[in-house]
């Protein structure tokens, strides 16, 4: 109870930037969890949640700072949480993903959203879940067995189960994205007797999904000449309800997260994979694709908004052409399209929102970007 209390008290004393210890009593047990809650969050405007779970043997504070989200919750305006394994016969830290123990990690992770829910607004229809290793296979089984619950999924360095197709149980059409390096001797990419293949995985959802089963295949730009490997980009796009099945093929690349401030082993620097896993999941809600075409960069472009969250002006940074409503436009969560107005030097006026969270997209011939920001 004094934990609770102490969680709580956090809670509502302030808002703002903030890295909270949290603990759970849950199935007899005392669970701990991290709570990141970034400035941009505003009381009151339901917030994404995205659960990041550690690998084995690793812990919560690691995978905070290995698989970084935070930067992105600051200007996307989600919050973040990583949650706490338990300890296994060997006394190593890990998620009960079908890898046997009596731990109920499923229901640990729907009462932690509920838990969640009831000192934040959290917007239960676009809750995600991601994971290294362990925490992807963890993600997988939240995939199969809680998916009432979680909007997308995505695994980095995981897999499934051998056979855990034969009994998983998605309720709805489920985007899933995979980062994998082919040189994995961890968790291989083509599988082994305990671990399944990561091309069955893809198979496996791009059926169930109903996505185009001929992939639509691009290499992602080499940007790091001196990381050791390279990353293709498969997508199986136009799924029920709008989802897609999406794939980072690290060529030569370990067990290791693209994009990490850490190298540990073969890591790609030519993504990051946090960034990728955002721009995925900020698609979908729990009904599926929210009204938006797939998001890709625009070339040599960085977009970012100030100030976000924002009152009324905010302004366009990284965007060389002229905004206007040709090339710019405004979305609510549920797709449905604002109009604003165009000022000089790439200023927006979003006075006319009311409070709540929205998508800029930016358009041109080179392609399109979708920044997520906050009316206050």
């Amino acid at each position: 109870m004094k934990n609770l209390f102490f969680f709580l008290f956090l809670s509502f004393a302030s808002f703002g930037q903030q890295t909270i210890n949290g603990t759970l009593q849950h199935g007899g047990l005392s669970r701990t969890f991290i709570l990141y809650v970034p400035a941009s969050y505003a009381p009151g405007v339901p917030a994404p949640l995205v659960f990041n779970f550690h690998g084995y043997s690793s812990n919560a504070q690691e995978q905070m700072f290995y698989g970084d989200f935070r930067p992105i919750a600051d200007t996307a305006g989600f919050l973040l949480v990583h949650p706490m394994g338990t300890l296994d016969g060997s006394n190593t830290p890990y998620w009960n993903s079908g890898w046997g123990g009596t731990v109920d990690d499923i229901g640990f992770t729907s009462a932690l959203i509920d838990f969640i829910a009831a000192s934040y607004s959290v917007n239960l229809d676009r809750v995600f879940s991601t994971g290294m290793s362990n925490g992807g296979f963890m993600s997988y089984t939240l995939a199969c067995s809680l998916s009432n619950r979680i909007a997308a999924i995505a695994s980095v360095t995981g897999t499934m189960n051998v056979n855990q197709s034969l009994t998983c149980n998605a309720q709805h059409p489920m985007p899933v994205l995979e980062i994998h390096g082919t040189a994995d001797a961890t968790v291989p990419y083509d599988g082994n007797s305990f671990m399944a293949a990561i091309p069955d995985v893809l198979n496996y959802w791009v059926d169930f999904n109903n996505c185009t089963t001929t992939p639509q295949i691009s290499a992602v730009p080499n940007s790091n000449l001196t990381d050791g490997c390279t990353a293709v980009h498969s997508l199986y796009a136009s799924g029920n309800n709008g989802v897609d099945v999406e794939h980072y093929k690290v060529i030569a690349g370990g067990h290791t997260w693209p994009g990490s401030a850490f190298t540990i082993g073969v890591t790609n620097n030519d993504f990051s994979a946090s960034k990728k896993i955002w721009e995925f999941f900020m698609q979908y809600d729990i009904n599926g694709k929210i009204g938006m075409n797939t998001v890709s960069e625009l070339i040599a472009e960085e977009i970012s908004i100030f100030p976000n969250p924002t009152l009324d002006k905010m302004v366009i940074q990284g965007f060389s052409q002229t905004l206007t409503s040709e090339n710019c436009r405004v979305f609510s969560v549920d797709g449905k399209q604002f109009n604003i107005g165009f000022l000089d030097n790439n200023t927006l006026d979003a006075g006319n929102l009311e409070s709540g969270i929205y998508f800029l997209r930016i358009e041109t011939k080179e392609g399109s970007a979708a920044v997520q920001f906050v009316k206050g």
